[in-house]
């Protein structure tokens, strides 16, 4: 509680008194008197002190309140103003917080201040301050502007132009320097910059050697808290942060590929990135309990037996965030032989997963499989052709081979070619739909029964035209034919809303086969081919 001496002071500093203000700051600075030590409250009347123009107000600001207290009570323009007088009175160690304020604000800020800022900040660095040399080594095309010199100023200090070091080569050696210094003085982020960039240089030496003794404290410091978990943890993951874990997993994929990993030191890191909701973690540890890589095959033989139960929780956590990869490592572990669980269902819904999200090798997989059992249900083949398209699309050679097998591609039909070029605009008008199929027909290179029979809501499955005409005509056979163009699937969509509400049977306006066959020669007779040939060719087909 103050006392009388306290309040008096407090009423002559709310009057204006410089002198009070400055003294009621050192007791809010300090504490005792019967006043509590409060860093914000001292700001404040220091400060009014110091618009005053006394000396030891912005000296006491500079040398007692720290950046985290200034930052959220006054303007950063403002607030830098004192620790900028301090350093130039000679307090080097405000040139920090001083660098601090503009520069984390530097859309206030004019340039000149900014330079200022830079100058103070590697007076600091020279003298040591990790902070200062890690905010240095941000600040590059700050660094930059400043450690290059004008021709001018290279002469006047007597060092020819010619033995001068680029100017955009002098100040990246100078900030990869800052980084160092920073990050040997114990500054986490430096170190995690240098260990980012080792590992993007592909210097796996320079990686280890950074990312080792952080990765060392980070699991210290959560082993109790993993050891509790069962299942990933947003805590976890906002205590650990992202750069954190990716430097786990990093370092586990370098651990991994080593001759003769240490397999028990690998999935401690796996672990706790996977704790924290890292999928491409969660995707490593399963495959490594399981003892496989992302094709199911067989890893670190005489490392130790395969924890199959394991590898599906961590593989499962994985797929559900969106990991294909996983998807199929679950469908080779259903499949194993060894597995006691081993399930032919699970494995295909496992690898239908996948495909559908993208795997090459589970398009691949199904695609063949639909082939193969293609016996058992009539749209099978339409299932492996579909699967196989996308496989082909990803650059599958084996799925790109079987696809002249399962299906054919578009031509032209001649017959129909010709026909087209009889048709005039009266005989479109007059008979749409046996337009339409003629123009389908030269597409797709029908035969004269498949374009006059094909029933095209059914045929139409979006990646194929399926076309079966058994039921009306005997002798045909059942094909597919890919649409592989836009063009195609525009005239398969169009000619598709023109029979949409249309019965394409025997009994829906266009008659049976014999009537569609004689209403083609009645309107474009010159074909080059007689009903008997037309036949002939719809056998062959």
């Amino acid at each position: 509680m103050a006392n009388r001496e306290d309040l008096a002071i407090i009423r002559a500093a709310r009057a204006g008194q410089a002198e009070a203000q400055l003294t009621l700051g050192k007791r809010y600075l300090f504490g005792g008197n019967g006043l509590p030590q409060s860093l914000g409250t001292a700001f404040h009347w220091l400060e009014r002190a110091a618009r005053q123009g006394l000396a030891d107000a912005w000296m006491l600001i500079a040398q007692h309140i720290p950046y985290e207290v200034v930052m959220p009570l006054a303007k950063p323009q403002d607030a830098a103003l004192w620790y900028e007088r301090a350093f130039d009175a000679g307090l080097s160690k405000a040139g920090l917080v001083f660098a601090r304020l503009v520069l984390g604000n530097v859309a206030q800020i004019s340039a000149d201040l900014k330079r200022k800022a830079i100058r103070a900040l590697e007076v600091v660095a020279r003298e040591g301050n990790p902070d200062a040399q890690w905010l240095l080594a941000q600040q590059s095309p700050e660094v930059q502007q400043q450690s290059a010199p004008s021709g001018e100023e290279g002469t006047a200090a007597g060092v020819e132009p010619a033995q001068q070091e680029p100017a955009a080569v002098r100040p990246q050696d100078e900030i990869r320097q800052w980084t160092q210094k920073a990050a040997d003085a114990g500054i986490e982020q430096a170190q995690h910059a240098l260990a980012d960039a080792a590992w993007s240089q592909s210097d796996i030496p320079g990686f280890l050697r950074r990312a080792e003794p952080l990765v060392d404290v980070l699991l210290r410091q959560y082993e109790v808290v993993a050891s509790q978990l069962n299942a990933p943890a947003e805590m976890l993951a906002s205590s650990l942060g992202g750069q954190n874990v990716r430097l786990l997993r990093r370092l586990a994929q370098v651990r991994l590929g080593e001759a003769q990993p240490n397999l028990l030191y690998v999935q401690q890191l796996l672990e706790l990135a996977a704790l924290a909701g890292d999928r491409d973690a969660q995707l490593g540890l399963g495959l490594l309990y399981g003892r496989m890589d992302e094709q199911g095959e067989r890893q670190f033989p005489g490392r130790g037996s395969a924890n199959y139960k394991k590898a599906i929780r961590w593989l499962t956590l994985a797929g559900e965030q969106g990991m294909a990869a996983a998807w199929y490592a679950l469908s080779r572990i259903y499949l194993k032989p060894e597995f006691s669980q081993r399930n032919l269902v699970d494995v295909q819904h496992y690898l239908e997963r996948a495909a559908e999200m993208g795997h090459m090798a589970a398009q691949l997989e199904c695609g063949v499989t639909a082939w193969r059992n293609r016996r058992d249900d009539p749209a099978n083949d339409v299932r492996a052709l579909y699967w196989l398209q996308k496989a082909a699309t990803q650059g599958s050679v084996q799925a790109q081979s079987l696809l002249e097998k399962v299906a054919d591609r578009p031509g032209t039909a001649p017959w129909a070619v010709q026909a087209r070029a009889q048709l005039t605009r009266e005989l479109i008008n007059a008979y749409p739909f046996l337009a339409a199929r003629i123009e389908l027909a030269a597409l797709f290179k029908l035969t004269r029964p498949e374009a006059l029979l094909l029933d095209l809501k059914q045929a139409d499955c979006g990646h194929c035209l399926m076309v079966d005409i058994r039921a009306q005509y005997a002798r045909s056979k059942r094909r597919l034919i890919m649409v592989e163009t836009g063009e195609e699937r525009g005239a398969l969509n169009r000619i598709g809303r023109l029979f949409e509400d249309v019965d394409c049977g025997p009994f829906g306006p266009e008659g049976n086969y014999r009537q569609r066959l004689y209403r083609l020669k009645a309107a474009v007779p010159d074909t080059g081919a007689s009903v008997e040939e037309a036949e002939e060719q719809g056998t062959e087909a």
